[in-house]
């Protein structure tokens, strides 16, 4: 939907677009509301002037049906439409949603860059309601037009003057409110973007606030909150005040509109030019017009704030992928050897490794940037600047993001469990069919952890898999990471919260799981690199020495320090 940037006018028309049938449906039975309320003074003026000032018991009986089928008519048609018209813009914003949750999960990635996670959440949220909201201020915009068009014909019938005071009023009123929208949509867009600011840094205080409870930073991070907080209620008090001083100043117009129809209309009922009963219509219209133009005004500012939103929207989804995809497919079987020249992306400078199938390897970077660029270039969450990676001498840069990953597993040092049992998160990235999590959870001493468990591998485990420690979770993740069995598969540190005891059995257990499987271990951990074939050292996002951890550890000082310390 909307590739190849999208604006926010694109996205109001795709949303609503994407409702037309509901829309036209709604919008139909919503005229078919408004000219019946329309006709109600008509035909109280018709009976006055047929019946109550000619005493005829008749005709009043035969209009008095005519009226209260005008109230059936109108009373089903307004609920009709009314629950139509609410789920053409709940289905709006659900496709909203949809959208923007196939962006942000684009395996190309690009949708989160400069933006928090509870910012992409208010987005989805908020922004995507008030976008679809639109879909139901178009039902209200045509059954609200439809209402002035049939008052101005009845009135035209009545008399001349007052059908062509509708008409010629109409559209300069309404220009007047697209002119006092205006400071509203621009305070609306503030608005959002500043809530959402506000909800992404809670969310990323409250995912954290375990750390900042440990270093005593609670005070730094309150205040950095109400910071937030205040710059998000600012910008909605400014938001109110605009969408108060829209609403008085729409009223105010049409009030003084409609004023002035009541006053011409009891000026030619007192010079003879129409009847009682056609003054009491053309009153009765003039009250009724009070709907229409505040049904108007609502439409205004839901537009206002929809293109505010859509703005925003539109924002996301133009962003630009952050990896290419290619259409190159891997050779079956994938052996996994993977083979970096010349790679540069932020801390790497000309990176040149080459890793045989199968093999066991441990990378030390003493600088954490040079260890967190070299996981995203190999989870293809980036592209280097320069050089290349190849799988099995197929660049990645030629193949899909989704195919390179299922080859390539990046365990991130920082990987979050889900809520569900342990066993449910071990399984996560299994192939299909594959149900044996048995020894992933052995190889990293996670079923210790299960056994340590009310109901075992069948515990369902907290938000984050808080209900764990940080020792049994790194375990988890790492059992999930090992259950995927990919070709090649690089971890980030995933004991650094576990004893050394069972940082030594990880160790033993992880080249007899994994025969013939690329492992990358990026870690200082003696006991990890201990069981590598080979260990690499980089400095300055370069290769500085390669050797076997014994060899390192006897003959090169740095390294000693770097894994000994």
């Amino acid at each position: 939907m909307l590739d190849g940037g999208p604006t926010g006018s694109q996205v109001l028309r795709k949303a609503v677009g994407g409702q037309r049938r509901r829309v036209t449906t709604a919008s139909l039975l919503g005229m078919a509301h408004q000219g019946c309320e329309a006709l109600v003074p008509v035909v109280i003026g018709v009976i006055i002037d047929q019946a109550v000032a000619t005493g005829a018991t008749g005709p009043l009986l035969r209009w008095l049906l005519v009226l209260a089928a005008l109230f059936f008519a109108l009373s089903t048609c307004y609920r009709i439409a009314a629950r139509i018209t609410d789920g053409s813009a709940e289905h709006a914003s659900h496709g909203l949603r949809l959208t923007l949750g196939a962006k942000v999960l684009d395996p190309r990635g690009g949708a989160d860059k400069g933006r928090l996670p509870g910012a992409l959440t208010a987005i989805a949220t908020g922004d995507a309601t008030r976008v679809g909201a639109t879909a139901a201020a178009v039902t209200y915009a045509l059954s609200a037009t439809a209402g002035l068009v049939i008052s101005a014909v009845a009135l035209l019938r009545i008399s001349l003057p007052l059908g062509l005071l509708i008409l010629l009023g109409v559209p300069p009123l309404l220009w007047l409110g697209h002119l006092i929208s205006r400071p509203l949509e621009e305070r609306s867009e503030v608005e959002q973007d500043r809530a959402a600011h506000a909800s992404g840094v809670a969310a990323d205080l409250v995912a954290g606030l375990r750390v900042l409870k440990g270093m005593g930073a609670e005070a730094a991070a309150v205040s950095r909150y109400r910071r937030t907080s205040q710059d998000s209620l600012a910008a909605a008090l400014r938001a109110a005040r605009s969408r108060a001083w829209h609403d008085g100043a729409i009223l105010a117009l049409t009030g003084t509109f409609i004023a002035i129809i009541g006053l011409v209309g009891a000026h030619l009922a007192m010079r003879g030019s129409i009847s009682v009963g056609e003054l009491v219509a053309a009153v009765g219209l003039a009250q009724y017009l009070l709907g229409p133009f505040q049904l108007l005004t609502y439409v205004n500012g839901e537009f206002a704030q929809g293109r505010a939103s859509a703005d925003r929207i539109a924002e996301v989804l133009a962003s630009p992928p952050a990896v290419t995809a290619g259409t190159t497919a891997l050779p079956e079987p994938v052996t996994g050897r993977v083979r970096l020249r010349g790679v540069t992306y932020g801390a790497l400078r000309g990176l040149d490794l080459d890793v045989a199938p199968g093999s066991l390897i441990g990378v030390v970077a003493g600088d954490p940037a040079a260890a967190n660029d070299l996981l995203l270039c190999l989870g293809r969450e980036a592209d280097p600047d320069d050089g290349v990676i190849e799988l099995d001498g197929v660049p990645l840069t030629e193949l899909d993001p989704g195919e390179a990953r299922r080859a390539i597993l990046v365990a991130h040092h920082d990987a979050d469990l889900f809520e569900g049992s342990l066993l449910d998160n071990v399984r996560a990235a299994m192939a299909p069919g594959a149900r044996d999590a048995g020894p992933a959870l052995a190889a990293a001493a996670a079923d210790d952890v299960a056994r340590a468990l009310p109901r075992g591998a069948d515990t369902v485990l907290t938000e984050r898999g808080r209900s764990l420690s940080g020792g049994q979770r790194q375990r988890v993740a790492l059992a999930r990471a090992l259950a995927a069995d990919p070709p090649v598969l690089v971890v980030h540190d995933p004991t650094t919260a576990v004893d050394t005891v069972t940082e030594s059995h990880i160790a033993a257990r992880l080249r007899l799981l994994r025969p013939g499987r690329t492992t990358f271990l990026v870690t200082t951990s003696p006991a990890l690199l201990a069981g590598t074939d080979l260990v690499v050292v980089l400095d300055s996002g370069a290769v500085a020495a390669r050797g076997r951890h014994q060899d390192l550890v006897a003959d090169d000082t740095a390294y000693r320090a770097a894994v000994l310390a």
